[in-house]
């Protein structure tokens, strides 16, 4: 199942309960697809750094070689929450007149800790990798945060298209009453008091760059709503255990991947005991096979794949490759 998704999608994403095991998944999947020919760009939106500590070696912000047509990047919260506002304040500081670069220096220290920062930062940066990575790479490949971040994430493209589209109508209606007062002040006797020349021209320039701007943030969160909704290039997987909490998390996340329209291609049952290994281990594996039902009825149309529990831990490129035969 994995393979096959791997070969015919240009994105894919892994999520699910923290802990199951989605980076040794979706790190083996971007893998074997590399080793298969194509070139994949190996993602981790996941704040703990596990990509780096499965390949042993350090990735930061900016795609590094993990393997020969694999490359691979951490996207981390903090430091895409400092280069997004020094961005936006760069912007803003040739947009605004210089005595007030100091109150938009103010509002942006204020803003890092903004409720729901880090992920429209998060989501912002996604966005410019997914738009420049379908034209660098056969596949991009996702290794998401813990479920509940990761379905925020997932809706956030569409809130925040509308978000900047309601944003570009007001300052639309804010333009056309500046463009009112200055007809207004060239009938006055305080035009020139009021309404230089130097002065208009340069309210016109920071208006244009300030819709200039929005337009292309529009543009961005719309091509990935697009992407992320395509069914032709894009597919979610999500990765459990086969315990209680993993189960019923799975179709909660589920439910909410739906809503935001993302295309849910299967589930990866992952560390299955195996029901030949002892009393001990046929009574996991019966416990488990319960849970897997309760699965199979809640969300009979997912093709599932079972993935047994190995001997030794999954670390660099050898162990990555030989888990890759259990896709």
């Amino acid at each position: 199942m994995l393979l096959a998704l791997a070969q015919t999608k240009k994105i894919l994403f892994f999520g699910g309960k923290g802990g199951v095991g989605k980076t040794t998944v979706s790190a083996a999947t971007a893998l074997a697809r590399a080793q298969a020919g194509g070139k994949v760009l190996l993602v981790s939106t996941d704040p703990a750094h596990n990509l780096g500590h499965l390949f042993d070696r350090a990735i930061g912000s900016k795609p590094v070689r993990l393997a020969p047509g694999l490359d691979g990047l951490e996207l981390d919260p903090d430091e895409t929450v400092r280069l997004h506002l020094k961005e936006i304040t760069s912007s803003l500081h040739k947009l605004m007149p210089v005595h007030l670069r100091g109150e938009v220096d103010k509002h942006m220290a204020l803003s890092k800790d903004a409720p729901g920062m880090q992920e429209a930062a998060l989501m912002e940066r996604i966005a410019e990798v997914v738009e420049q990575g379908v034209k660098d790479y056969d596949l991009i490949v996702f290794d998401t945060a813990p479920s509940g971040h990761t379905a925020r994430l997932m809706a956030l493209p569409e809130m925040m298209s509308a978000w900047t589209d309601g944003l570009i109508k007001r300052q639309e209606k804010a333009d056309s009453f500046a463009q009112v007062v200055r007809d207004l002040g060239r009938d006055s006797s305080m035009e020139e008091k009021t309404f230089s020349a130097d002065s208009q021209d340069a309210e016109k320039m920071r208006e244009s760059g300030i819709r200039g701007i929005l337009h292309r943030r529009k543009l961005r969160f719309t091509n990935l709503r697009d992407q992320l909704s395509n069914q032709e290039t894009t597919a979610f997987v999500i990765v459990l255990a086969a315990e209680r909490l993993p189960v019923l998390e799975s179709i909660e996340l589920h439910a909410q991947l739906k809503a935001a329209h993302v295309n849910v291609a299967g589930l990866v049952v992952n560390k299955r005991s195996p029901a030949d290994g002892g009393e001990f281990m046929r009574a996991r594996y019966e416990q488990e096979q319960a849970h897997l039902d309760y699965l199979a009825e809640a969300l009979p149309q997912l093709p599932r794949h079972d993935i047994y529990l190995l001997a030794r831990d999954i670390v660099g490129i050898e162990a990555l490759s030989k888990f890759s035969e259990s896709l």
